[in-house]
């Protein structure tokens, strides 16, 4: 009888304090609703305005056609209202632009290409349904005929400046086939093929004038929306400090024309363990380097050790 009858009185504690609670937060609620002022008071999401002259590699895009502008704005809402990928996008390309620019600038490719390697892969090694790998997200075929190493023990897709270069060698190469750079962007989605076939069957040259698939119809207009916001982060809402950006370590270089038989010593040899030589190496794939061919790699390594 005793026990029951502290039961119904911590039942009622409870449930005294929960209509307290309960009823504070409803009072809280009511006030921010009854208010004069506005609820966007308390958060606000705002249409975006898109700026007036955008272009992608020095090539105007048509704002004045309202399909374009709707394209664009989509991408500019997805990707500014998607705060916590922005940012880490920002952060990213702080570490890793410094290394895609020179090589772009070297293969005459124009600095807004750095943008597709992010809308590719968010400049991490990512591996797609279909096999494209990598921060250029390139497929297998396409690394072996431009020389690069893929196999189960060294994929040089996942080597950040080598799969740089492969991709300006398409880029170059699109660039040849059809005349401007937007054009070219796309085939690096639909490919050089699937855009010819469909310039060809729908009369027309321009991007801008082509019915694609959705994924290719919203490449541009992706690249471009991001090209905006990192490039003016703190007009679309990111707010951040030097220090908070991602950097790259400095390294340096060792040439290792043999076989490595275990990679986690030869880590220890080196003063470092084996998930730092992986972290700058992502390329090597496994706890040996085979090397039966007695090629000249490059490891890199902390400068400092």
């Amino acid at each position: 009888m005793d026990k029951s009858i502290k039961i119904l009185g911590l039942i009622a504690i409870i449930s005294v304090s929960s209509i307290f609670i309960f009823g504070v937060k409803s009072d809280s609620l009511k006030k921010v609703l009854n208010s004069d002022k506005n609820t966007s008071e308390y958060y606000q999401i705002k249409a975006l305005q898109i700026p007036e002259n955008l272009d992608f590699a020095g090539e105007r895009v048509p704002l004045e056609k309202p399909d374009i502008k709707e394209r664009i704005d989509k991408e500019l809402l997805v990707n500014t209202y998607w705060q916590s990928n922005g940012l880490l996008l920002i952060k990213r390309a702080n570490k890793y632009f410094p290394i895609i620019e020179p090589i772009l600038k070297k293969n005459g490719i124009p600095d807004d290409f750095k943008y597709l390697a992010v809308i590719e892969s968010g400049l991490q090694n990512v591996i797609s349904s279909a096999g494209a790998t990598g921060f250029w997200q390139i497929m297998p075929e396409t690394a072996k005929e431009n020389k690069l190493e893929v196999n189960s023990n060294v994929d040089e897709r996942y080597h950040i400046e080598k799969s740089t270069e492969v991709a300006c060698k398409y880029l170059n190469k699109a660039k040849n086939r059809f005349g401007n750079w937007t054009l070219a962007a796309a085939s690096y989605n639909a490919g050089m093929a699937g855009i010819s076939n469909k310039l060809e069957a729908q009369y027309v040259s321009d991007y801008y004038d082509l019915l694609v698939a959705d994924e290719t119809k919203r490449y541009l207009p992706r690249i471009i929306a991001i090209k905006e916001i990192l490039s003016n982060p703190e007009k679309y809402g990111f707010l951040f400090e030097k220090e908070d950006l991602y950097h790259e370590v400095p390294t340096k270089i060792i040439e290792v024309d043999t076989t490595i038989t275990n990679i986690a010593s030869f880590s220890k040899n080196l003063g470092i363990n084996y998930m730092v030589l992986k972290l700058h190496n992502p390329w090597l794939r496994e706890n040996t380097l085979n090397n039966s061919s007695k090629k000249l790699y490059e490891i890199k390594i902390p400068e400092n050790i």
